[in-house]
C-alpha cells in the first residue's frame, strides 16, 4: 500500500459510522411506516367505566409501537380496578339503616 492510498477515505471509515447510524434510526431508512389505525371495532359493553377504558385503546392507533405499552398498561389497570370493584361488598345507601 502506498502513502497516497492511506490518505483516501474508504467506505465504512469510522467517520461514516455516525451518519450511517442516524440514517438507520430514521423510519424511512428502516422501512418503518408511520402509525396507522388498525380499524378495530370496539363494541360498547353498556358499562360506562369499562367502555371508557376500551375507548382509550384508540389512543394507541396514533402512536408508534413503543408507545402502545403505556396505553395498554393504563387500560389494563382500569379494567382490573373495575373487576375488583365487583368483588367489593355493597355500600349501604343513606336510607338503608341496618341496625
Amino acid at each position: 500500500m502506498t502513502d497516497d492510498m492511506a490518505e483516501v477515505p474508504q467506505a465504512g471509515d469510522a467517520a461514516d459510522a455516525p451518519r450511517a447510524a442516524e440514517a438507520a434510526d430514521a423510519p424511512e431508512a428502516c422501512g418503518e411506516a408511520a402509525p396507522e389505525p388498525l380499524g378495530l371495532v370496539r363494541t360498547p359493553t353498556g358499562h360506562a367505566g369499562v367502555d371508557a377504558h376500551l375507548e382509550r385503546l384508540a389512543d394507541a392507533d396514533h402512536l408508534t409501537a413503543d408507545g402502545h405499552v403505556a396505553v395498554y398498561e393504563d387500560v389494563h389497570r382500569g379494567l382490573r380496578d373495575a373487576l375488583t370493584a365487583l368483588d367489593a361488598p355493597p355500600v349501604p345507601g343513606p336510607h338503608e339503616n341496618r341496625s
